[in-house]
């Protein structure tokens, strides 16, 4: 990132200097490692705010200053209607940002500089189209990037099952509660984890030396941001009415506590089959092994509160194995089996 963002602000600098004779380009650079800075994923729309909100801010700024003139109120007004005009068009925070910037700029230095509009358009055109050649000639490796952002959600998960699975063992209410509150917290994780894989599929579809990684691990990562997310919704229900079991001391047998850590064990495994770049086929059957011991468990003499935890352990599971590749309907099959005693179908 930091290689490319130097480089991105040298080509910059000299394409603007060479093509719009500026002496000092400023803006020109600032627009292509802003552009950079964002999250991969999103540079394409980057460049497109970009534009779109200088050209808005030309257009405004341009409009207003031949009717107004300038002046500490003229540039109040100025600012006003511009971010008004680009809320109207777009509710893009970064477009509303650029609309009103350049505006500005035009009202404080239209007098005193020629073709600033025209140098300002020019130079988001150029920043925008370095720092996208740049993404495209040095990319980032897409692995790296959504191993780095799947790891600390991968991990929420396994902490907090864990946590919740010697909670229940101790009936420790409140490490199950604080079990709860952390996995509560893990939306910006999940929300990097998104991003994450959206971009490195922009990387991939806009790069050659990135096509490699279109399939195999990439495809994993890919296939696991929804059911993950989906499984981190399941597996806070399940902790919740572990809370619930443990307040209305209601009875945990071993299995259902050996269920909620296979559970963990089986998003660990599921994270290090993906990072070995190996087929999850091991976290495949530890899902499937919780959810049998969840079956045993259910034979027991349980309170209402212990079945959903039992529940949400099958539906977890069934999550989980979406996630390693497998369809939404094998997944659901292999659980039910899995859950009765039956034989795995595979």
């Amino acid at each position: 990132m930091a290689l490319q963002a130097g480089i991105a602000a040298i080509a910059a600098w000299l394409l603007s200097h060479e093509l719009t004779g500026n002496p000092n380009p400023v803006f020109a650079p600032l627009a292509a490692v802003g552009t950079l800075a964002v999250s991969v994923g999103q540079r394409v729309r980057r460049i497109v705010e970009l534009v779109v909100g200088v050209a808005l801010g030309v257009l405004v700024g341009s409009a207003l200053l031949s009717v107004i003139g300038t002046g500490p109120w003229q540039l109040g007004l100025v600012v006003v209607l511009s971010i008004l005009t680009a809320f109207a068009l777009s509710s893009r925070a970064a477009v509303v940002i650029q609309t009103a910037s350049t505006a500005v700029l035009i009202t404080t230095l239209g007098q005193q500089t020629t073709n600033v509009e025209l140098t300002r358009f020019v130079d988001a055109l150029l920043g925008g189209a370095v720092a996208l050649a740049t993404a495209i000639l040095l990319p980032v490796n897409p692995l790296r990037v959504v191993r780095r952002a799947a790891g600390p959600a991968l991990r929420t998960l396994v902490e907090q099952l864990t946590e919740t699975a010697e909670a229940l063992c101790e009936r420790d209410i409140e490490r199950a509660i604080l079990a709860r509150t952390r996995l509560r917290g893990n939306q910006e994780e999940l929300r990097v984890l998104r991003e994450a894989v959206a971009g490195a599929r922009e990387v991939t579809r806009l790069s050659p030396l990135s096509w490699r990684y279109r399939h195999g691990v990439l495809s994993h990562y890919a296939r696991t941001a929804e059911p993950l997310e989906r499984a981190m919704g399941s597996s806070g229900t399940l902790i919740r009415r572990a809370v619930t079991v443990i307040e209305d001391k209601e009875p945990v047998p071993a299995a259902m506590i050996d269920a909620v850590r296979g559970l963990a064990e089986a998003v660990r495994t599921l994270h290090d089959e993906f990072a070995a770049r190996s087929e999850p086929h091991e976290a495949q059957a530890k899902a499937l092994q919780a959810v049998h011991r969840a079956g045993a468990a259910y034979k027991n003499d349980i309170g209402f509160s212990g079945t959903v935890v039992l529940a949400q352990i099958r539906t977890t599971a069934s999550d989980l194995l979406v996630a390693s590749g497998l369809s939404q309907a094998d997944a659901n099959q292999r659980v039910r089996c899995a859950f009765g005693g039956l034989p795995d179908p595979s």
